[in-house]
């Protein structure tokens, strides 16, 4: 029975939940729909990557994710205040939601809404997931040989 590689690619049912509080913050069974991928591309985090490797098909198996292997850790630098001209007219700031945009560089950013100014809004761009560790319950389904 063949086991996973770098450069199989895979397809996986999962479950993820943050260690501290057991909250679920992604799945696929929730989706209905499984998820491919090639391992060793860069298409997932790290740590998820390299906890597939030597899995068989039908195998079941749980990740703890560091955020070093994961999506790093919070950066404060990462909190900015950003002018309301920098938004569509009418925009609804609440607290709390995530917005997406491009920067300057045309980069696609991603930033959640700490707190609305007059003429201002407080930003973080760190990834919501940062600084958590993560479990992954993971069913290997498929293995296809690239």
């Amino acid at each position: 029975m063949s086991e996973v590689k770098s450069g199989s690619v895979v397809s996986v049912h999962y479950r993820g939940t943050l260690l501290d509080t057991g909250e679920e913050f992604d799945s696929s069974h929730s989706r209905g729909e499984t998820l491919t991928f090639e391992v060793g591309s860069g298409q997932m985090i790290k740590g998820f990557d390299t906890g597939v490797v030597g899995m068989k098909v039908g195998e079941t198996k749980t990740i703890q994710i560091n955020p070093e292997q994961g999506y790093g850790f919070r950066n404060e630098e990462a909190v900015q205040e950003v002018e309301k001209t920098q938004f569509p007219e009418g925009f609804d700031y609440t607290v709390g939601a995530v917005v997406q945009g491009t920067n300057p560089d045309g980069q696609n950013i991603t930033a959640t809404i700490l707190k609305e100014e007059t003429k201002t809004v407080t930003l973080d761009f760190n990834h919501p997931l940062a600084s958590k560790i993560l479990n992954f319950e993971v069913e290997l389904l498929n293995i296809t040989e690239e």
